[in-house]
Protein backbone atom coordinates (compact mmCIF):
# COMPACT_ATOMS: atom_id res chain seq x y z
CA UNK A 1 0.00 0.00 0.00
CA UNK A 2 1.42 3.54 -0.79
CA UNK A 3 1.55 5.35 2.70
CA UNK A 4 2.17 8.80 1.06
CA UNK A 5 -0.58 10.62 2.78
CA UNK A 6 -0.24 13.16 5.27
CA UNK A 7 -1.97 11.86 8.85
CA UNK A 8 0.04 14.79 11.05
CA UNK A 9 -2.05 16.78 13.60
CA UNK A 10 -1.92 18.93 15.96
CA UNK A 11 -3.35 18.53 18.86
CA UNK A 12 -3.23 22.04 21.24
CA UNK A 13 0.72 22.04 20.58
CA UNK A 14 0.89 18.26 20.46
CA UNK A 15 1.94 17.12 17.42
CA UNK A 16 0.99 13.31 16.77
CA UNK A 17 1.60 11.54 13.61
CA UNK A 18 -1.55 10.31 13.09
CA UNK A 19 -5.06 11.15 14.88
CA UNK A 20 -5.48 7.63 16.37
CA UNK A 21 -5.37 8.06 20.15
CA UNK A 22 -6.39 5.30 23.16
CA UNK A 23 -8.33 6.28 25.72
CA UNK A 24 -8.38 6.76 29.33
CA UNK A 25 -9.44 3.92 31.28
CA UNK A 26 -9.63 1.05 28.47
CA UNK A 27 -6.15 0.76 27.66
CA UNK A 28 -4.21 0.34 31.03
CA UNK A 29 -0.97 2.14 31.30
CA UNK A 30 -0.21 1.31 27.87
CA UNK A 31 2.27 -1.50 28.11
CA UNK A 32 -0.38 -3.92 28.57
CA UNK A 33 -0.95 -3.89 25.06
CA UNK A 34 2.57 -3.87 23.74
CA UNK A 35 1.88 -7.65 22.27
CA UNK A 36 -1.51 -6.72 20.80
CA UNK A 37 -0.74 -3.71 18.63
CA UNK A 38 2.46 -1.76 17.95
CA UNK A 39 2.77 1.18 20.78
CA UNK A 40 4.47 3.03 18.00
CA UNK A 41 1.85 3.26 15.25
CA UNK A 42 -0.30 5.11 17.31
CA UNK A 43 -0.55 8.99 17.09
CA UNK A 44 -0.75 8.97 21.15
CA UNK A 45 -1.71 6.92 24.18
CA UNK A 46 -3.95 8.20 27.15
CA UNK A 47 -3.19 6.13 30.43
CA UNK A 48 -5.60 5.43 32.87
CA UNK A 49 -6.70 8.09 35.31
CA UNK A 50 -3.90 8.89 37.96
CA UNK A 51 -4.67 10.78 41.25
CA UNK A 52 -2.49 12.30 44.04
CA UNK A 53 -2.93 8.83 45.94
CA UNK A 54 -3.66 5.14 44.79
CA UNK A 55 -6.70 3.94 44.52
CA UNK A 56 -8.88 0.47 44.67
CA UNK A 57 -11.44 2.14 43.15
CA UNK A 58 -14.92 0.55 43.39
CA UNK A 59 -16.09 -3.29 44.54
CA UNK A 60 -16.98 -5.39 41.90
CA UNK A 61 -18.94 -5.99 39.84
CA UNK A 62 -18.04 -2.96 38.07
CA UNK A 63 -18.16 -4.03 34.50
CA UNK A 64 -21.61 -5.01 33.01
CA UNK A 65 -22.10 -5.33 29.13
CA UNK A 66 -25.51 -3.65 27.96
CA UNK A 67 -26.73 -3.93 24.23
CA UNK A 68 -24.54 -2.04 21.88
CA UNK A 69 -22.20 -1.12 24.46
CA UNK A 70 -21.08 -1.14 28.18
CA UNK A 71 -21.40 0.08 31.73
CA UNK A 72 -18.31 0.05 34.15
CA UNK A 73 -18.10 1.72 37.63
CA UNK A 74 -14.37 1.18 37.87
CA UNK A 75 -14.53 3.87 40.30
CA UNK A 76 -10.79 5.36 39.23
CA UNK A 77 -8.56 2.51 40.52
CA UNK A 78 -4.83 3.24 39.68
CA UNK A 79 -1.41 3.31 41.41
CA UNK A 80 -0.90 6.72 41.92
CA UNK A 81 1.04 9.92 39.80
CA UNK A 82 4.23 8.99 41.82
CA UNK A 83 4.26 5.24 41.06
CA UNK A 84 3.33 5.81 37.36
CA UNK A 85 6.35 8.24 37.07
CA UNK A 86 8.74 5.87 38.79
CA UNK A 87 7.31 2.63 37.53
CA UNK A 88 5.93 3.19 34.45
CA UNK A 89 6.97 6.39 32.34
CA UNK A 90 10.75 5.15 32.39
CA UNK A 91 8.99 2.55 29.39
CA UNK A 92 6.97 4.66 28.19
CA UNK A 93 9.02 7.56 27.01
CA UNK A 94 11.01 5.19 24.74
CA UNK A 95 8.23 4.76 22.77
CA UNK A 96 7.99 7.16 18.93
CA UNK A 97 4.21 7.74 20.04
CA UNK A 98 3.04 10.71 22.40
CA UNK A 99 2.35 9.84 26.02
CA UNK A 100 -1.05 11.31 27.76
CA UNK A 101 -1.68 11.16 31.25
CA UNK A 102 -5.63 11.60 32.42
CA UNK A 103 -5.78 13.90 35.94
CA UNK A 104 -8.85 13.91 38.53
CA UNK A 105 -9.06 14.66 41.78
CA UNK A 106 -12.09 15.17 44.18
CA UNK A 107 -10.69 18.39 44.97
CA UNK A 108 -9.01 21.08 43.20
CA UNK A 109 -6.28 20.74 44.98
CA UNK A 110 -5.29 17.34 44.00
CA UNK A 111 -5.92 18.27 40.68
CA UNK A 112 -3.26 20.75 40.86
CA UNK A 113 -1.14 18.39 43.09
CA UNK A 114 -0.95 15.88 40.30
CA UNK A 115 -0.02 18.14 37.67
CA UNK A 116 2.68 19.65 39.68
CA UNK A 117 4.09 15.96 39.38
CA UNK A 118 3.57 16.12 36.20
CA UNK A 119 5.18 18.88 34.82
CA UNK A 120 8.69 18.31 35.68
CA UNK A 121 8.29 15.06 33.22
CA UNK A 122 9.69 15.60 30.32
CA UNK A 123 8.33 12.52 28.62
CA UNK A 124 4.78 13.30 29.56
CA UNK A 125 3.45 14.99 26.60
CA UNK A 126 0.44 16.59 27.93
CA UNK A 127 -2.41 16.28 30.62
CA UNK A 128 -5.98 15.00 30.19
CA UNK A 129 -7.94 16.66 31.92
CA UNK A 130 -10.93 14.41 34.09
CA UNK A 131 -13.38 17.17 34.55
CA UNK A 132 -16.79 14.18 34.85
CA UNK A 133 -14.80 13.54 38.83
CA UNK A 134 -17.43 14.37 41.82
CA UNK A 135 -16.18 17.55 43.39
CA UNK A 136 -16.45 16.37 47.31
CA UNK A 137 -16.46 19.80 48.64
CA UNK A 138 -19.65 20.89 46.29
CA UNK A 139 -21.88 18.36 47.52
CA UNK A 140 -20.05 15.40 44.99
CA UNK A 141 -21.53 17.22 42.05
CA UNK A 142 -19.05 16.88 38.89
CA UNK A 143 -16.80 19.68 38.28
CA UNK A 144 -17.91 19.14 34.90
CA UNK A 145 -21.64 19.87 34.70
CA UNK A 146 -20.73 23.23 35.81
CA UNK A 147 -19.17 26.19 33.63
CA UNK A 148 -17.74 27.94 36.81
CA UNK A 149 -16.36 24.79 38.51
CA UNK A 150 -14.94 23.20 35.46
CA UNK A 151 -13.09 26.82 34.92
CA UNK A 152 -11.66 26.95 38.11
CA UNK A 153 -10.15 23.95 38.21
CA UNK A 154 -8.52 24.30 34.63
CA UNK A 155 -7.59 27.45 35.61
CA UNK A 156 -5.81 25.97 38.86
CA UNK A 157 -4.12 23.62 36.97
CA UNK A 158 -3.21 25.95 33.81
CA UNK A 159 -0.90 27.99 36.80
CA UNK A 160 0.51 25.42 37.86
CA UNK A 161 2.05 23.86 34.27
CA UNK A 162 3.53 24.17 31.29
CA UNK A 163 2.26 21.31 29.49
CA UNK A 164 -0.64 20.99 26.97
CA UNK A 165 -4.25 20.73 28.81
CA UNK A 166 -6.91 18.22 27.04
CA UNK A 167 -9.84 19.01 29.23
CA UNK A 168 -11.93 16.08 28.61
CA UNK A 169 -15.65 16.83 28.79
CA UNK A 170 -18.80 15.21 30.27
CA UNK A 171 -21.87 14.73 27.85
CA UNK A 172 -24.05 15.04 30.95
CA UNK A 173 -25.20 18.40 30.80
CA UNK A 174 -28.04 20.16 28.70
CA UNK A 175 -25.14 22.37 26.85
CA UNK A 176 -22.00 20.95 26.70
CA UNK A 177 -20.79 24.22 24.11
CA UNK A 178 -21.36 26.15 27.60
CA UNK A 179 -18.98 24.12 29.41
CA UNK A 180 -16.63 24.17 26.73
CA UNK A 181 -16.32 27.71 26.35
CA UNK A 182 -15.39 28.22 30.01
CA UNK A 183 -12.73 25.46 30.28
CA UNK A 184 -11.24 26.93 27.08
CA UNK A 185 -11.46 30.67 28.41
CA UNK A 186 -9.52 28.95 31.89
CA UNK A 187 -6.90 28.07 29.64
CA UNK A 188 -7.40 24.44 27.63
CA UNK A 189 -5.62 24.00 24.77
CA UNK A 190 -7.47 21.09 23.30
CA UNK A 191 -10.90 19.21 24.39
CA UNK A 192 -11.91 15.93 24.27
CA UNK A 193 -15.32 14.47 24.47
CA UNK A 194 -17.25 12.50 24.94
CA UNK A 195 -16.99 10.97 28.14
CA UNK A 196 -19.52 8.15 29.27
CA UNK A 197 -23.32 8.69 29.64
CA UNK A 198 -24.23 7.69 33.20
CA UNK A 199 -26.42 4.69 33.28
CA UNK A 200 -27.88 1.65 34.93
CA UNK A 201 -28.45 -2.05 34.27
CA UNK A 202 -30.93 -3.94 36.51
CA UNK A 203 -31.27 -7.95 37.18
CA UNK A 204 -34.64 -8.83 36.88
CA UNK A 205 -33.80 -11.89 38.81
CA UNK A 206 -32.93 -10.03 42.02
CA UNK A 207 -34.14 -7.18 41.22
CA UNK A 208 -31.03 -4.94 42.52
CA UNK A 209 -28.57 -3.19 40.03
CA UNK A 210 -25.78 -5.50 37.93
CA UNK A 211 -22.94 -2.89 39.42
CA UNK A 212 -21.91 -2.54 42.81
CA UNK A 213 -21.92 1.16 42.60
CA UNK A 214 -25.57 1.07 40.76
CA UNK A 215 -24.56 3.61 38.26
CA UNK A 216 -21.89 3.68 35.72
CA UNK A 217 -20.47 5.11 32.21
CA UNK A 218 -22.26 3.57 29.39
CA UNK A 219 -19.55 3.76 26.40
CA UNK A 220 -19.20 1.60 22.95
CA UNK A 221 -21.54 2.20 19.69
CA UNK A 222 -24.57 3.04 21.69
CA UNK A 223 -23.61 6.15 22.43
CA UNK A 224 -21.53 7.02 18.73
CA UNK A 225 -24.89 9.34 18.08
CA UNK A 226 -24.59 11.45 21.04
CA UNK A 227 -20.88 11.55 20.75
CA UNK A 228 -20.95 12.68 17.10
CA UNK A 229 -23.27 15.44 17.92
CA UNK A 230 -21.67 16.74 20.38
CA UNK A 231 -18.42 16.83 18.58
CA UNK A 232 -19.72 18.97 15.90
CA UNK A 233 -21.42 21.52 18.24
CA UNK A 234 -18.41 21.58 20.14
CA UNK A 235 -16.22 22.37 16.95
CA UNK A 236 -18.04 24.88 15.60
CA UNK A 237 -17.75 26.50 19.23
CA UNK A 238 -14.66 26.69 20.12
CA UNK A 239 -11.13 27.52 18.26
CA UNK A 240 -9.06 24.66 20.24
CA UNK A 241 -8.75 21.58 18.48
CA UNK A 242 -11.44 18.86 19.83
CA UNK A 243 -10.54 15.23 20.08
CA UNK A 244 -13.68 12.61 19.06
CA UNK A 245 -14.72 9.94 21.11
CA UNK A 246 -17.90 7.53 21.74
CA UNK A 247 -18.45 4.13 19.83
CA UNK A 248 -15.33 4.28 17.84
CA UNK A 249 -15.26 0.60 16.32
CA UNK A 250 -13.10 0.83 13.15
CA UNK A 251 -11.77 3.42 10.66
CA UNK A 252 -15.16 4.48 9.28
CA UNK A 253 -16.53 5.17 12.92
CA UNK A 254 -13.25 7.54 13.22
CA UNK A 255 -13.43 9.43 10.27
CA UNK A 256 -16.83 10.42 10.81
CA UNK A 257 -15.57 11.90 14.02
CA UNK A 258 -13.01 13.91 11.31
CA UNK A 259 -15.97 14.84 9.26
CA UNK A 260 -17.71 16.33 12.18
CA UNK A 261 -15.11 18.74 13.52
CA UNK A 262 -12.26 16.32 15.68
CA UNK A 263 -8.70 17.17 14.80
CA UNK A 264 -8.05 13.84 16.67
CA UNK A 265 -9.94 10.59 17.70
CA UNK A 266 -9.82 8.50 20.88
CA UNK A 267 -10.35 4.40 20.99
CA UNK A 268 -11.53 3.08 24.01
CA UNK A 269 -14.41 0.49 24.21
CA UNK A 270 -13.43 -1.08 21.10
CA UNK A 271 -10.11 -2.15 22.79
CA UNK A 272 -11.93 -4.66 25.23
CA UNK A 273 -13.10 -6.77 21.50
CA UNK A 274 -10.35 -6.17 19.68
CA UNK A 275 -6.78 -5.01 21.47
CA UNK A 276 -5.28 -4.08 18.02
CA UNK A 277 -8.29 -2.10 16.72
CA UNK A 278 -6.27 1.29 17.14
CA UNK A 279 -3.20 0.39 14.85
CA UNK A 280 -5.94 -1.28 12.39
CA UNK A 281 -7.88 2.23 12.36
CA UNK A 282 -4.54 4.05 11.58
CA UNK A 283 -4.27 1.10 8.63
CA UNK A 284 -8.13 2.48 7.67
CA UNK A 285 -7.71 6.00 7.41
CA UNK A 286 -5.11 5.78 5.37
CA UNK A 287 -6.77 3.34 2.67
CA UNK A 288 -9.36 5.62 2.82
CA UNK A 289 -7.51 8.90 2.19
CA UNK A 290 -5.39 6.66 -0.70
CA UNK A 291 -8.72 5.74 -2.10
CA UNK A 292 -10.32 9.08 -2.23
CA UNK A 293 -7.55 10.88 -3.67
CA UNK A 294 -6.70 13.03 -0.50
CA UNK A 295 -3.41 13.69 0.58
CA UNK A 296 -3.95 14.94 3.81
CA UNK A 297 -6.10 14.27 7.15
CA UNK A 298 -6.52 17.59 7.12
CA UNK A 299 -8.91 17.81 4.01
CA UNK A 300 -11.71 15.76 5.49
CA UNK A 301 -11.60 17.84 9.10
CA UNK A 302 -14.76 19.51 9.28
CA UNK A 303 -16.13 18.98 5.95
CA UNK A 304 -19.49 17.45 7.14
CA UNK A 305 -21.64 19.05 4.49
CA UNK A 306 -25.09 20.67 6.44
Amino acid sequence: MDHNVDLQVDVGGVVLKNPVMTASGTFGYGLEFKDYVDLNKLGGIVVKGLSIEPSRGNPPPRIVETACGMLNAIGLENIGIRAFVKDKMPQLEKLDTKVFINVYGKTESDYVRVAEIADEVPGIAGMEINISCPNVTQGGLAFGVDPCAASSVVGAVRAVTRKPLMVKLTPNVTDITVVAKSVVDAGADSLSLINTLTGMAIDLRTRKPKLANRVGGLSGPAIKPVALRMVWQVANAVKVPVVGMGGIMNAEDALEFIVAGATAVQVGTANFVNPGVAGEIVEGMTRYLIENKMNSISELRGSLIT
